[in-house]
């Protein structure tokens, strides 16, 4: 997702393509940020959301899992993302070996290990997304196009919490009402810290407020770890 994607008002913005910075991570990957088990997986619907380039949807539907995304970019189609993906994949790379001091290398290994990854995911997605379109839907938080308790795993990667300098504490509030709203079990969150590598100021509050909801609430440690302080997810389980 693109810092410029995202509205403090929350109102609707139509993007240009140029605003996008259209990068994911795949299934593998996935499993390990989410300290997710495949046996999790079997039997429930799962939504990956925001999903970006993401190949979880393409990897894990081969696998026979009932899983879609949905972003914002997919107001755009197939190609043009994809060739856009390619092209920030590039920049991506520029950054990555200016700033290697900044990420821990333990799970990639090399920039170009990393970059791998990264062109892993925008392929499978990007064909995945050509030959299912149906799993795939344009979505803008805080309001989604779900009905009640219509998932029930909802994961949430690299996007609520870590942009706290330009999307508000009642944005991250409402949005998180909204993935309960349509989870019926599970609700994943990974990061917990900012671009920063500083825990979301808010996020107790927003612990409080799941709670309040019925929702249990757990701050767990994954094996995963590339943005410094990036080693936590939220896990919210439906009570009710």
């Amino acid at each position: 997702m693109s810092r410029d994607e995202m509205s403090r008002d929350s109102k609707k913005m139509n993007l240009d393509l140029d605003r996008i910075v259209f990068i994911g991570r795949t299934y593998s990957e996935y499993l390990n940020m989410f300290d997710l088990q495949e046996s999790e997986l079997e039997g429930r619907v799962i939504l990956d959301c925001p999903a970006g380039a993401c190949s979880f949807t393409a990897e894990g539907s081969t696998r026979g899992y009932d899983i879609m995304a949905a972003d914002i970019a997919y107001q755009f189609g197939p190609d043009e993302l994809e060739l856009k993906g390619i092209q920030d994949l590039q920049h991506a790379k520029a950054r990555l070996e200016e700033a290697r001091e900044e990420y821990i290398w333990d799970y990639y290994g090399t920039v170009e290990g990393h970059q791998k990854y990264r062109e892993e995911a925008l392929a499978h997605s990007s064909n995945h997304r050509r030959q299912f379109p149906e799993k795939y839907s344009y979505v803008e938080f805080p309001k989604l196009p779900f009905g009640d308790q219509s998932v029930d795993l909802t994961l949430s990667a690299h996007f609520l919490f870590m942009y706290a300098d330009r999307l508000s504490e009642q944005f991250h509030k409402e949005s998180l009402l909204e993935l309960m709203r349509i989870t019926r079990e599970e609700i994943r969150i990974f990061p917990l810290v900012d671009l920063s590598s500083r825990r979301y100021e808010a996020l107790n509050k927003l612990i409080e407020l799941a709670e309040s909801k019925g929702w249990a609430a757990e701050e767990r440690k994954t094996d995963y770890c590339f943005q410094k302080g990036a080693d936590h997810y939220l896990k919210l389980t439906n009570q009710a």
